[in-house]
């Protein structure tokens, strides 16, 4: 269906053989997969360890009893993707990191470290280390709990010690506050890390040993000030973002959680909002090195249903033991700062979602208290018809911070009735990105805004298209309901896209990391840029553009539109200077004015001639930036750039590498389309290949793919030993490229 991206699930089976003669007498054996989708049950020799129906936490078995020490062990898993249980690309089977834990009987237990700091200041700060120790033994044992805290060039800069007894069978909690002075803090401009390394001693020997990174900052919100980290105003530059990592699907390496975060802050973004559940441990730990506030969400379903086989079938029975793997895991990450307890929940301004939400909040609380708690939600329903915004009071009831879908233009009024109340955007229109930035520049208690998205991805296919409507009498669309921020329901149409469309496309980044148009007009808004400029692909004589309701215009950085000599062309200039000049080969086309009041854009007819199209900012007569796009040739020759030219020999470890299509002069020539044929050779082999074209149904797997925009993309994956990779790409008529990269 539309909503995955045309794609199914069905059932999986995964079997491990392996043995276990080395593993010491005694010895506690514990498999924790950090994600599985969905519906999962484990069997270790025939015997069932459990079933685990949520896609997107994590849980653990113990293996112990079943274990032979001697000879071959069978551990089975069988995953059910079955049915409609998702409204976007899920994947499906063991698509995070399995891990094998081996302890002795006495250990910390899996997430059994919990680090906050409850006093933070300039000079110093205390770090509370809260320990789990539990003893399987059938004797109480003394045991000494030792704990380092060391810096980022690992300096130790704390230490305590204490001696606690753990009786036969049971499990204790030992709290030790250290003082750490001159904290280096951590915040997204500055994302500071520590480690907590914890020991078990006892008799002198080391029983269990961990280690936790995490960071000291001190966090604070309200409807006067707003949010700030380390006493510093910070206002949410966000993006939602779906799990999947674009051409490898959900498959979450390393490497690619870690480049979607860079991507994301590269871009100017600050923040990520996981929509909408639980990342993986990796994507966190990228966030917690890059500097990215996190917003970390639960579940997009609670007791009533969206797909027939969604998350409400579990709900009732399993909700709190996924609060509880989200939290326990993950209350370590500086950079979350915010949990979500759900998105546009149906029934979350009922009586029974207060109450779900009540018990939520609670439960969170419990495990940490340390955090904001947040929701996405968009106006409640009165049977068939859209209820007024008021009456979504109650969602918002048990929440520190206020989440708004789409609706900024109720920023102002909940304020003069509710002026204590904190809000952000949650979700928002690429379209609406000026109405929504002025109003988090503008009021303190609005604390920042995530369009929807910040990065494309599979599913909810076509949804951010722009279509030419068909020649004759224009077809008609539906309309999202409602007011949406006082702006003209027209421009707002679900134009539905249908097969081959099977990528969203309304991020601001596509799917290989390359910045869209709309972004670019987001860079202005954000201050992070002076001057960009973006011009529309020619529409037909008779034809219109119909732009979806998460779409925006086809547009591009190019003036390269051969055949269309002479006809006018759309070009929109984004600035906040106060004028705007265009030229086109050294010929002023005119200068207009930007402000507020056009939105910071001008836009311009220019009839198309080849050669130079420059925009120049203005701020007083003084010109402040300035931009040019040059036309290209034809297309002549490849040429491949990777964003790391050595990695590592392991399998978590990649390098993408993005081929484009030159003109003799090397300008990229930035709307060909020719195939592109890869070869590669040593330490690597490919991932997967492909392009941001949201109508490319062809399999990322392949060698060939066909360039969009003048790129593509090759995802290269160490085949696990050191040495040297070459890659080739060609395409008939064109200068071939190559490179080399270092695998060691």
């Amino acid at each position: 269906k539309r909503d995955t991206g045309w794609v199914v699930g069905g059932t999986g089976w995964y079997r491990k053989k392996f043995t276990v003669e080395a593993v010491r007498e005694g010895s506690q054996t514990e498999i924790a997969f950090d994600g599985v989708y969905m519906n999962s049950d484990v069997w270790l020799n025939g015997h069932h360890l459990g079933n685990h129906p949520y896609g997107y936490t994590s849980f653990a078995y113990d293996l112990t009893p079943y274990l032979k020490r001697q000879g071959e062990n069978v551990l089975a898993v069988r995953v059910r993707n079955e049915g409609r249980n998702s409204r976007w690309y899920s994947g499906s089977g063991i698509y995070r990191h399995v891990w094998l834990n081996v302890t002795g009987p006495v250990r910390v237990p899996l997430w059994g470290v919990f680090v906050t700091s409850p006093e933070v200041s300039a000079r110093s700060a205390s770090v509370k280390v809260a320990v789990k120790v539990e003893n399987r033994e059938k004797a109480a044992r003394e045991v000494t709990v030792r704990i380092r805290l060391l810096d980022a060039k690992n300096n130790a800069v704390g230490n305590h010690e204490a001696a606690q007894s753990v009786a036969a069978g049971g499990q204790v909690e030992v709290e030790q506050t250290i003082a750490v002075s001159a904290p280096a803090l951590w915040s997204p401009a500055s994302p500071n890390l520590y480690r907590a390394k914890v020991e078990l001693i006892s008799g002198g020997a080391t029983l269990d040993s961990v280690a936790t990174a995490f960071g000291i900052r001190k966090i604070e919100a309200d409807a006067e000030r707003g949010l700030r980290i380390n006493w510093e105003t910070v206002k949410l530059r966000g993006g939602c973002m779906h799990h999947a990592n674009g051409l490898l699907g959900a498959a979450a390496i390393d490497r690619a959680e870690e480049r979607r975060v860079e991507l994301m802050k590269a871009h100017g973004f600050n923040a990520i909002r996981c929509a909408h559940n639980p990342p993986s441990p990796a994507f966190l730990d990228a966030c917690d090195r890059v500097g990215v506030v996190v917003i970390d969400e639960a579940f997009d379903q609670w007791s009533v249903q969206k797909n027939s086989q969604d998350y409400h079938l579990y709900f009732k029975d399993w909700w709190r033991r996924d609060v509880d793997s989200m939290v326990l895991r993950d209350r370590n990450h500086p950079s979350v700062v915010f949990w979500s307890i759900g998105n546009e929940i149906p029934e979350r301004a009922e009586p029974l979602g207060v109450s779900e939400a009540e018990e939520i909040v609670e439960e969170i609380h419990r495990l940490d208290n340390t955090r904001l708690i947040t929701a996405a939600v968009n106006p409640s329903r009165h049977g068939a018809e859209i209820a007024p915004w008021a009456d979504s009071d109650p969602a918002f009831k048990y929440l520190d911070v206020c989440g708004y879908n789409y609706y900024w233009n109720q920023y102002e009024k909940d304020h003069e009735r509710l002026p204590q109340r904190i809000m952000m955007g949650t979700e928002s229109f690429p379209l609406q990105a000026f109405e929504n930035w002025q109003t988090v520049e503008e009021y303190p208690y609005v604390l920042g805004d995530f369009v929807w998205t910040g990065m494309d991805y599979l599913g909810e296919s076509g949804i951010g298209n722009a279509q030419l409507n068909p020649y004759g009498p224009r077809r008609e669309e539906p309309t999202l309901e409602g007011d949406m921020g006082g702006q003209s329901l027209a421009s707002f149409a679900l134009i539905f896209a249908d097969y081959p469309w099977f990528n969203a496309y309304c991020g601001d980044v596509d799917l290989i990391g390359e910045a869209k148009p709309q972004f670019l007009y987001k860079r202005v808004l954000w201050g992070l840029s002076r001057l960009e400029m973006a011009v529309q692909r020619p529409i037909p004589e008779g034809r219109q553009q119909l732009i979806s309701a998460w779409g925006w215009a086809d547009e591009l950085k190019s003036w390269t539109w051969p055949g269309h000599e002479g006809t006018p062309i759309t070009v929109r200039v984004y600035s906040k200077g106060d004028q705007v000049r265009l030229l086109l080969n050294d010929r002023q086309v005119g200068v207009k004015p930007v402000s507020t009041e056009n939105k910071f854009t001008a836009e311009f007819e220019v009839p198309y001639a080849a050669g130079e199209l420059k925009a120049v900012a203005l701020q007083n007569g003084t010109p402040i930036a300035e931009l040019s796009y040059r036309t290209a040739g034809k297309p002549a020759k490849l040429r491949l750039k990777a964003d790391r030219s050595s990695i590592r020999p392991d399998r978590n470890d990649l390098a993408y590498v993005t081929a484009e299509v030159l003109d003799a002069a090397g300008n990229l020539v930035p709307d060909a389309t020719v195939p592109v044929t890869f070869d590669i050779s040593g330490a690597g082999e490919w991932a997967a290949t492909g392009t941001a074209n949201p109508k490319d149904v062809q399999s990322f797997r392949q060698a060939v793919t066909a360039t969009y925009h003048g790129k593509c993309l090759a995802i290269v994956r160490p085949v696990g030993s050191a040495g040297r990779t070459t890659l080739t790409a060609q395409s008939k008529g064109l200068e071939a490229a190559w490179l080399v990269l270092n695998v060691g």
